[in-house]
């Protein structure tokens, strides 16, 4: 049986290491809740603002930027404040943009809320990976999918959590979702508690060794951006427009839709969790090709077999759950040295595609409902929906076909981890 001595790099300490791990595991967690509750707020705020589907897009690719801009310039940041500063400065952030998003009192202000929010959403990205690649030395594929598991179960709680509060009554309000992304924002200030506590003992990386530029001339670096951040496209994506899809397409009610959207994240939550001894097994690499792979057949499934393939869309979670902290994983290996710079560079091209991207599935819907309703009325609604749904697939697929490249050009350099 495992202890948590056998975890833990005696330079690190074991107090600084639970402090930190404690810090790690419930900013995931406070991540997984905030980030999903669009989900189910979306569609409230297409009805409450009449936003099309181009809107939509619009917004999330705007609130990515806030995210492109966090992780471009977290690394630089943190050498001068320090990464565990990073860590709560991002927090705070994520806090105090829940007031901006309740009151917000026009689709411009709504936007700018979004925006900050994903501020700290980047910030928060970059100084956990990296905190939990310094800490998470021994059993890394395990830890960093068990670390990646308290995303997947705030995103499970997400759905639940935000549907039952915006039917809270208090008087003759109800709350609705400017006061659940209120509430639920605030909770962003719980893992500072243990992150003000401990000590980060390794130092920042030092502006010694590659630059970024050097590091964007390796074709590794480029692989792993492709298979991340199409697969990202896909997985927020499902998240994002998951409960519109089901209410749109199949008239589900949103009680329903929003269920479907927590059980696709509790197979994600799962697929976290049980994964990661599989993948410290098998290799990182090889688990990204079979995890992409698997993505992308079971979501394009998912939408050709119509009502009946909305359980096999639910499925998608837990293929695509195990991307994310493995990648994180292989840059740790790959890259033990350059870690910061290395995640920063990733991470920063990653939201220049992912931006885009945002903005393309929105375009797809709304043009594919234009065309398809002159031809066939309301049903043409559901096949928008479901084109947007088939290019999710598609982006899975594209992500597999740059983990065969990877492994390839690893396996030949001889170091396939």
């Amino acid at each position: 049986m495992m202890k948590i001595d056998d975890l833990i790099d005696p330079s690190i300490g074991k107090r600084n290491y639970i402090l930190f791990t404690l810090a790690v595991f419930g900013s995931f967690a406070i991540f997984g809740i905030s980030d999903n509750i669009k989900g189910t707020a979306l569609p409230r705020i297409q009805t409450e603002f009449l936003l099309t589907e181009l809107h939509i897009g619009l917004l999330l690719a705007l609130s990515s930027v806030g995210y492109l801009a966090a992780c471009s310039f977290t690394a630089a940041l943190a050498k001068i404040i320090g990464m565990k500063t990073c860590l709560l400065v991002g927090l705070l952030v994520i806090s105090s943009s829940g007031p901006l998003i309740c009151f917000s009192n026009s689709f411009t202000v709504l936007v700018l809320g979004f925006f900050f929010m994903n501020i700290g959403f980047g910030m928060l990205e970059i100084s956990v990976g990296v905190i939990a690649a310094t800490i998470f030395t021994k059993k890394t594929g395990t830890m960093m999918n068990l670390a990646h598991f308290f995303f997947g179960a705030g995103a499970t709680l997400s759905p639940l959590i935000s549907t039952n509060l915006m039917i809270v009554r208090f008087g003759d309000q109800v709350y609705g979702w400017r006061y659940v992304y209120l509430i639920v924002l605030s909770f962003a200030l719980m893992p500072v508690i243990p992150a003000l506590f401990g000590r980060l003992l390794r130092p920042s990386q030092k502006n010694d060794g590659p630059g970024y530029a050097f590091l964007l001339r390796k074709p590794v670096i480029w692989l792993l951006v492709l298979i991340l951040s199409l697969t990202l496209v896909c997985e927020f994506g499902i998240a994002a427009w998951f409960v519109l899809y089901l209410e749109t397409s199949y008239s589900f009610t949103s009680e329903r839709a929003a269920l479907n959207l927590t059980l696709y994240f509790l197979c994600f939550t799962i697929g976290r969790l049980v994964l990661g001894p599989v993948i410290d097994r098998i290799g990182f690499i090889n688990s990204l090709v079979a995890s992409t792979a698997f993505g992308g057949v079971l979501v394009t499934a998912g939408v050709l077999l119509g009502l009946s393939g909305v359980s096999v869309i639910v499925l998608t979670g837990a293929a695509v759950a195990p991307v994310f902290p493995t990648v994180m994983a292989v840059i740790a290996k790959l890259f033990s040295d350059q870690i910061e710079k290395a995640m920063t560079a990733i991470l920063t091209t990653i939201g220049i595609i992912v931006v885009p991207f945002n903005l393309l599935v929105g375009l797809i819907i709304n043009q594919a409902r234009v065309a398809f309703t002159n031809v066939y009325g309301q049903a043409g609604l559901s096949l928008a929906y479901s084109a947007g749904f088939l290019f999710f697939g598609l982006c899975c697929f594209g992500a597999f076909a740059a983990a065969l490249m990877l492994r390839n050009i690893q396996k030949h350099a001889g170091r396939l981890v």
